[in-house]
């Protein structure tokens, strides 16, 4: 499933005008830490995703809502926090339910290239930052963004989510 999913971050990647900036780390980036030491950035410079599992969608009462949120990676996510900027009833994803509803496992969730679009927030704190970096579809790929252009490609919003 890997590679059809790096393949569809591509894709979507591309299509929103963006340079194709995937590179493939064999050590595994799946943590923050893990792609920070991969890429050679600060934690904070990994933009981290975190699923929640969302109120159903009005138009789909059956199917629970993704909500994304793009974190630093030296940055824990308060659900409250996230669920007042995103106007959503959450509660946690398990790994299952992650893949089922985005396409991507756990430790390769991007910001970009879902099945369906999610209700996305990113961490204000990675506006700080020139270069970030986001997961591509797997454990082991990540590409480089700006902050403004991982908003605008995720079609998220600016939001204070971290603990504290």
């Amino acid at each position: 499933m890997s590679g059809s999913s790096v393949e569809r971050v591509r894709a979507a990647l591309l299509a929103a005008g963006h340079a194709d900036t995937i590179q493939a780390f064999p050590e595994g980036t799946r943590s923050a830490a893990e792609a920070a030491a991969a890429v050679g950035c600060a934690v904070a410079q990994i933009a981290k995703s975190v699923v929640f599992r969302g109120v159903p969608e009005p138009s789909d009462p059956a199917r629970d809502r993704v909500v994304l949120v793009v974190a630093s990676g030296a940055n824990r996510v308060n659900p409250a926090k996230a669920a007042c900027a995103s106007g959503v009833s959450l509660r946690r994803a398990d790994a299952t339910w992650v893949r089922d509803a985005t396409g991507f496992a756990i430790g390769g969730v991007s910001p970009v290239g879902h099945r369906l679009p999610p209700v996305v927030l990113v961490d204000r704190d990675l506006a700080a930052f020139d270069r970030v970096w986001a997961a591509a579809g797997s454990p082991t790929h990540v590409f480089a963004t700006t902050p403004d252009d991982l908003l605008r490609i995720s079609g998220g919003a600016w939001a204070v989510v971290r603990e504290g």
